[in-house]
């Protein structure tokens, strides 16, 4: 427990958590050794950060309180893991943490804990929930359908587990003649590699197939093209018809509960024809519909699923998506608090069926839905799933950024960001909600800075945005101090002396 006493104090007293826990692990057991070899650096972090886990999931008994209790009776006791008898938010931050540097640890491990914390279903917090699915969002696969189900016991035999394999050169070294450990007084016949790992042999291991392929985001699961495209099988006549017919009844709104009826009706056509969801609702076209129309619509077709990349993303995609795709004006209080309500509920369709398309946008984005897009930030995501959002947005291989939309809409979105004066307000939002920028993210947004210094060298949105860059993630730039100072010595606004005095600091 003592060695793990500065850890706790940053979940518990920090207000950047995430962050500063990452680099107390980075100092305190990364191999400081500059020719140490990135295999010995693996192995230092296995045993160093195995204990971690092992003092979180310690079984603990907890005193369970009746106050209702009208009598003295022997007193109750409940067997909970260590880390559920802490606070509420440091467990959410622990487990943030986790997400975050999962890389570092046993996925098996990981797995088990972050499904032994949501076993207490409706009785734990909200937020440690949402850091628990986060935790195993980052460990699936490429199908997360299990996650958006809460189908906890199906994944533990696919959560691969790169802590209980050797490493590479080990490998090597056993599949040759040569001597594994040369200064041990043993041969490689009396060494027994499998012991420390199971019960298999020299010959097992090195038979063993390596997984190669590379964890390349935060967050995994996503689609493989970058739209969800239209199936090339003609409609039946009868759908087509039938979808025609609610199109019409759309656009003529009459009461809230025929248009209830309606979505029933649209659910049932969708879902249990034979033909793709998408297709149909291209056909219907809904986003066509009012503002309360389309409020009553998404709160009533997505009712019993949870699909988030499927029938949840496809509400999302068909009725909300192209209204903010071309607002141009604040979006009216009925459709602000539909779209809250809804991404509150499904934050990964959310990302993937809104935020992704929406800072797409072909024409960039504007006030109006850098508004609306603060607010869903900051009232339905957690600030690490901001922070995965916004590693994929800025660091993903361009045309290939994944999301979901109907392909007549296709044309309204670009393949990279368009940058503009209401999207550098959108990150500096973002920066002071206390998100944690990753390196990789800030060497994107720095390399934006300079390609965009000149062009919006009079912009104040511009500076004000630099300014909480370089006071937010200042142990990130280091390395970028002489290319900042001289892509804002292009600037000329009133924070522009600001600027250059913290960078001077650096």
């Amino acid at each position: 427990m003592e060695p793990w006493v500065p850890l706790f104090d940053i979940f518990l007293n920090s207000t950047c958590p995430e962050t500063e826990a990452s680099q107390w692990l980075q100092q305190s057991f990364n191999p400081s050794s500059s020719t140490t070899t990135s295999a010995a650096a693996a192995a230092t972090t296995t045993t160093t950060t195995s204990p971690f886990l092992s003092l979180l999931t310690n079984p603990t008994n907890i005193i369970v309180v009746n106050s209702s209790s009208p009598s003295p009776s022997p007193t109750p006791t409940k067997r909970v893991m260590w880390i559920q008898t802490l606070p509420n938010t440091v467990q959410a931050r622990i487990l943030s943490f986790l997400a975050l540097e999962h890389r570092r640890f046993s996925k098996r491990d990981l797995s088990r804990l972050a499904k032994d914390v949501l076993k207490d279903g409706k009785e734990i917090d909200f937020w440690v929930k949402k850091s628990a699915r986060q935790l195993l969002d980052v460990l699936s696969e490429s199908s997360y359908e299990w996650v958006s189900c809460l189908n906890l016991d199906s994944e533990e035999e696919r959560v691969d587990d790169e802590f209980g394999l050797l490493p590479d050169w080990l490998k090597d070294a056993a599949s040759s003649n040569e001597s594994v450990l040369p200064w041990l007084p043993m041969s490689l016949d009396e060494f027994d590699l499998g012991m420390p790992f199971g019960s298999g042999s020299v010959d097992e291991y090195s038979s063993m197939e390596v997984d190669e392929r590379k964890e390349e985001d935060l967050d995994k699961g996503e689609t493989a093209d970058n739209v969800v495209h239209l199936i090339n099988d003609s409609i039946d006549p009868n759908i087509a018809k039938m979808a025609a017919s609610l199109r019409s009844r759309i656009l003529n709104y009459e009461s809230s509960s025929l248009t209830v009826e309606l979505a029933s009706q649209i659910r049932k056509l969708c879902v249990e024809s034979a033909a793709d969801s998408l297709t149909v609702l291209g056909l219907i076209e809904p986003w066509k519909a009012d503002d309360e129309t389309a409020s009553v619509l998404m709160s009533h077709l997505s009712n019993g699923s949870e699909e988030e990349l499927g029938w949840v993303s496809h509400i999302l995609c068909s009725i909300l998506l192209p209204k903010l795709l071309v607002l141009n004006e604040p979006a009216s209080r009925v459709l602000v608090t539909a779209t809250i309500e809804y991404c509150k509920l499904h934050q990964r369709a959310c990302v993937y069926g809104l935020l992704f398309p929406l800072f797409l946008r072909m024409e960039g984005v504007n006030n109006p839905i850098g508004d609306l897009i603060i607010r869903v930030l900051r009232e339905c995501l957690h600030p690490a799933h901001v922070s995965a959002f916004c590693q994929k947005l800025l660091c993903g291989e361009q045309g290939r950024r994944n999301y979901v939309c109907l392909p007549c809409h296709k044309c309204l979105i670009s393949d990279e960001l368009v940058w503009t004066e209401p999207l550098f307000n959108l990150f500096q939002h973002i920066l002071n909600h206390n998100v944690h920028i990753t390196q990789d993210s800030a060497d994107q947004l720095v390399y934006q800075v300079q390609e965009l210094a000149g062009r919006f060298s009079k912009s104040l949105k511009f500076g004000n945005f630099l300014l909480c860059l370089v006071t937010k993630c200042a142990p990130l730039l280091k390395s970028h101090k002489l290319s900042l100072t001289e892509a804002v010595q292009c600037t000329d606004t009133i924070v522009t002396k600001s600027i250059l005095s913290k960078l001077a600091n650096l």
